[in-house]
């Protein structure tokens, strides 16, 4: 296998490489047309993007849909998964953080409350996640 790239115009297969451009907590980040929201993010150079209930960075760790590391919102749907969502151009996607809530609100992040996995009545190693 040959670690050079193949042009499009040369492509025997057929892909095309289509630009997309998300927006991530309102940075634009460009793509390309087939990759998952988790490969945009990886491929600017994002490692994690959420933080889990003990303060850890959390972003892909199975990659295929398995373990809700990496979950995002995207366009006000909550807890998506970022390695199973293709990208699409124009998403507007925002990080979530499980950290438990201050007197004060939320510690950061939109993603307290309802979206808690103690409701879920997981044991207390799974409400890490």
């Amino acid at each position: 296998m040959s670690p050079r790239r193949v042009r499009a115009e040369s492509d025997a297969v057929g892909r095309h490489e289509r630009p997309l451009r998300i927006t991530v907590d309102g940075e634009p980040l460009d793509g390309i047309a087939g990759q998952t929201i988790a490969g945009v993010l990886l491929a600017s150079g994002r490692l994690a993007w959420r933080r889990g209930r003990s303060g850890a960075p959390r972003g892909v760790f199975c990659g295929i849909g398995v373990c809700f590391d990496c979950l995002v919102t995207v366009g006000g749907e909550r807890d998506v998964r970022a390695c199973r969502r293709r990208a699409h151009d124009g998403d507007v996607v925002t990080t979530q953080d499980r950290q438990p809530k201050t007197e004060t609100g939320p510690a950061t992040g939109p993603a307290t409350g309802p979206g808690d996995q103690k409701h879920l009545g997981l044991p207390a190693e799974e409400e890490e996640r």
